[in-house]
Protein backbone atom coordinates (compact mmCIF):
# COMPACT_ATOMS: atom_id res chain seq x y z
CA UNK A 1 0.00 0.00 0.00
CA UNK A 2 1.54 3.35 -1.00
CA UNK A 3 2.26 6.05 1.53
CA UNK A 4 0.40 9.28 0.80
CA UNK A 5 2.11 12.65 1.07
CA UNK A 6 -0.32 15.56 1.25
CA UNK A 7 0.92 18.71 -0.49
CA UNK A 8 -0.76 21.92 0.66
CA UNK A 9 0.19 24.61 -1.85
CA UNK A 10 -1.85 27.38 -3.48
CA UNK A 11 0.52 27.62 -6.46
CA UNK A 12 -0.26 24.95 -9.03
CA UNK A 13 3.27 25.11 -10.49
CA UNK A 14 4.90 24.61 -7.06
CA UNK A 15 2.53 21.75 -6.25
CA UNK A 16 3.34 20.02 -9.56
CA UNK A 17 7.09 20.38 -8.98
CA UNK A 18 6.72 18.80 -5.54
CA UNK A 19 4.56 16.00 -6.90
CA UNK A 20 7.15 15.12 -9.54
CA UNK A 21 9.98 15.10 -6.99
CA UNK A 22 8.12 13.19 -4.28
CA UNK A 23 6.55 10.54 -6.48
CA UNK A 24 10.07 9.34 -7.23
CA UNK A 25 10.13 7.94 -3.70
CA UNK A 26 9.32 4.23 -3.62
CA UNK A 27 5.71 3.39 -2.76
CA UNK A 28 4.69 7.04 -2.45
CA UNK A 29 1.64 8.78 -3.84
CA UNK A 30 0.97 12.48 -3.58
CA UNK A 31 -2.25 14.36 -3.19
CA UNK A 32 -2.28 18.14 -3.65
CA UNK A 33 -4.77 20.62 -2.23
CA UNK A 34 -4.82 24.42 -2.38
CA UNK A 35 -5.40 25.48 1.21
CA UNK A 36 -5.72 24.71 4.90
CA UNK A 37 -9.47 24.03 4.81
CA UNK A 38 -9.05 21.47 2.02
CA UNK A 39 -6.07 19.89 3.82
CA UNK A 40 -8.03 19.47 7.03
CA UNK A 41 -10.84 17.87 5.02
CA UNK A 42 -8.41 15.36 3.51
CA UNK A 43 -6.92 14.65 6.92
CA UNK A 44 -10.39 13.99 8.37
CA UNK A 45 -11.26 11.76 5.42
CA UNK A 46 -7.95 9.92 5.00
CA UNK A 47 -6.88 9.99 8.64
CA UNK A 48 -3.82 7.89 9.28
CA UNK A 49 -3.39 7.06 5.59
CA UNK A 50 -1.44 10.33 5.25
CA UNK A 51 2.25 9.58 5.87
CA UNK A 52 3.50 13.20 5.70
CA UNK A 53 2.43 16.75 4.89
CA UNK A 54 4.34 19.36 2.89
CA UNK A 55 2.76 22.78 3.32
CA UNK A 56 3.37 26.25 2.02
CA UNK A 57 3.38 28.99 4.65
CA UNK A 58 1.60 31.81 2.82
CA UNK A 59 -1.82 30.88 1.49
CA UNK A 60 -5.13 32.74 1.28
CA UNK A 61 -7.35 32.85 4.41
CA UNK A 62 -5.27 30.58 6.63
CA UNK A 63 -1.55 29.89 6.53
CA UNK A 64 0.80 27.00 7.13
CA UNK A 65 1.12 27.87 10.83
CA UNK A 66 -2.66 27.51 11.18
CA UNK A 67 -2.46 24.05 9.61
CA UNK A 68 0.56 23.08 11.69
CA UNK A 69 -1.16 24.13 14.92
CA UNK A 70 -4.37 22.27 14.14
CA UNK A 71 -2.56 19.09 13.16
CA UNK A 72 -0.25 19.13 16.18
CA UNK A 73 -3.25 19.73 18.49
CA UNK A 74 -4.75 16.43 17.28
CA UNK A 75 -3.18 13.48 19.11
CA UNK A 76 -3.38 11.37 15.93
CA UNK A 77 -0.97 13.72 14.16
CA UNK A 78 1.56 14.56 16.86
CA UNK A 79 4.31 12.54 15.17
CA UNK A 80 3.22 13.14 11.57
CA UNK A 81 6.15 14.51 9.53
CA UNK A 82 5.26 18.06 8.47
CA UNK A 83 7.57 20.02 6.18
CA UNK A 84 6.96 23.73 5.72
CA UNK A 85 8.13 25.78 2.72
CA UNK A 86 8.01 29.54 2.36
CA UNK A 87 9.02 32.29 0.01
CA UNK A 88 8.98 34.77 2.91
CA UNK A 89 12.44 36.20 3.61
CA UNK A 90 11.97 36.65 7.38
CA UNK A 91 15.05 34.95 8.91
CA UNK A 92 13.07 34.05 12.06
CA UNK A 93 10.62 31.79 10.20
CA UNK A 94 12.65 28.55 10.19
CA UNK A 95 13.14 28.66 13.97
CA UNK A 96 9.48 29.56 14.55
CA UNK A 97 8.29 26.72 12.29
CA UNK A 98 10.45 24.18 14.10
CA UNK A 99 9.41 25.53 17.52
CA UNK A 100 5.74 25.20 16.56
CA UNK A 101 6.16 21.59 15.49
CA UNK A 102 7.35 21.48 11.88
CA UNK A 103 9.69 18.58 11.17
CA UNK A 104 11.69 20.64 8.65
CA UNK A 105 11.62 24.04 6.94
CA UNK A 106 12.69 25.03 3.42
CA UNK A 107 12.98 28.57 2.08
CA UNK A 108 11.91 29.18 -1.52
CA UNK A 109 13.58 28.71 -3.85
CA UNK A 110 14.52 25.30 -2.52
CA UNK A 111 15.84 22.12 -4.03
CA UNK A 112 13.05 19.58 -4.58
CA UNK A 113 15.75 16.90 -4.31
CA UNK A 114 16.81 18.17 -0.87
CA UNK A 115 13.19 18.23 0.26
CA UNK A 116 12.68 14.69 -1.05
CA UNK A 117 15.79 13.47 0.80
CA UNK A 118 14.53 15.07 4.02
CA UNK A 119 11.18 13.36 3.64
CA UNK A 120 12.90 10.03 3.00
CA UNK A 121 14.60 10.38 6.38
CA UNK A 122 11.37 11.44 8.11
CA UNK A 123 9.33 8.58 6.69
Amino acid sequence: MPRIILIVEDSEACAETLQIALEMLPEVETRAVRGVHAALGVMAEAGNDIAAVVTDLNMPRQNGFDLLGQLRADSRHVKLPIVMVSGDSDPRLPARALAEGASAFFSKPYSPLALRRTLEKLL
